[in-house]
């Protein structure tokens, strides 16, 4: 990319992360002012503030239990924005896959199910109360902000389930905007894609769209190039509802695994057994996908306990 073209990209960034009232949310750190100085960061040419930008998306803007602050909802639609310079723009094509494995550890956050009309009844009940109380936690120091966690009024953890319903109302943006990217020439884009569209695509209002999307993902995966690349895509297939029985017999026994972890197999005999076997020699799983790490998906919850006891025990 030439000079004058990354200098348009970054004023356009900078546009578009100082378009919201950062000051108002917070993340593990406080006041989220600073947030969309990292993100900027993370396009350009300074390598400390780089890795510093990088960090804070991980570990600052997401709490570490795999659930969010009020902050990242905000962040989120900013780093699909930053996404899609990002596949232009940047130099390291491995970017805007960790972009989008950012975006499917919120949708994993944001995946409330059932639960959301009950949260947001709670919510909306408590609206001046909850606003009140952010907006004191914003003005204190970390001292208080470490004593308005213990005040026993219940209001900190419901500003918490409120950012995680902004997350969920988010989800068919992030769905729209994440979906053209499996139709990536990079084998690792495709897959970062796949998971990240798989979280937001079980939002009620992408319920019409799942058929199409299931029968996009089994395409994919009978032409994928990769166990890794095949097994992602069953995962997300499974988690959508999709039936994966198909693949219980394939020879690569990661492809098996994921294929038998489907939601929908609870039970079936073939699945039972081949997680059986897998539980046996948990070493199997991991070296069917040669040099590359299980799934996306195994790096969060549910998977991340059913990998500790594999692999631990």
């Amino acid at each position: 990319m030439v000079v004058s073209e990354w200098c348009g990209t970054m004023s356009v960034m900078v546009d578009l992360l100082d378009d919201v009232g950062w000051s108002g949310f917070f993340h593990a750190m406080g006041p989220a002012h600073d947030t969309p100085h990292h993100l900027a960061a993370l396009l350009g040419g300074d390598d400390r503030a780089f890795v510093a930008g990088y960090s804070h998306l991980w570990s600052t803007t997401l709490r570490p239990e795999g659930k969010v602050w009020p902050a990242t909802a905000p962040t989120a639609l900013r780093v699909v924005e930053l996404l899609n310079h990002l596949v232009s723009a940047s130099d390291d094509p491995s970017l805007p896959d960790a972009m989008l494995a950012y975006l499917y550890a919120v949708g994993v956050a944001a995946d409330v199910g059932d639960r959301a009309a009950e949260t947001r009844a709670r919510v909306e009940d408590r609206a001046q109360e909850l606003r009140s109380w952010t907006d004191n936690y914003l003005s204190v120091d970390a001292d208080g902000r470490y004593r308005m966690w213990q005040d026993g009024t219940g209001l900190g953890e419901l500003v918490l389930d409120q950012a995680t319903l902004a997350c969920f109302d988010l989800m068919p943006t992030l769905l729209r905007q994440t979906l053209p990217h499996l139709a990536s020439e990079r084998v690792g884009r495709r897959t970062c894609a796949a998971a990240a569209v798989g979280a937001p695509a079980r939002h009620p209002s992408a319920s019409a769209q799942r058929p199409v999307l299931l029968e996009r993902f089994a395409s994919m995966a009978r032409a994928a190039e990769s166990p890794y690349e095949r097994a992602t895509l069953l995962v997300a297939m499974g988690h959508l509802g999709g039936d994966t029985r198909s693949w219980l017999t394939h020879p690569n026994a990661g492809v098996r695994g994921c294929a038998a972890l489907a939601p929908g197999l609870a039970g079936d005999e073939t699945a039972e057994r081949v997680l059986s076997g897998l539980a046996r020699s948990p070493r199997a799983f991991g070296q069917s996908f040669g040099d590359m790490a299980p799934p996306l998906q195994f790096q969060f919850e549910p998977y991340q306990g059913l990998l500790r006891r594999w692999f631990v025990s």
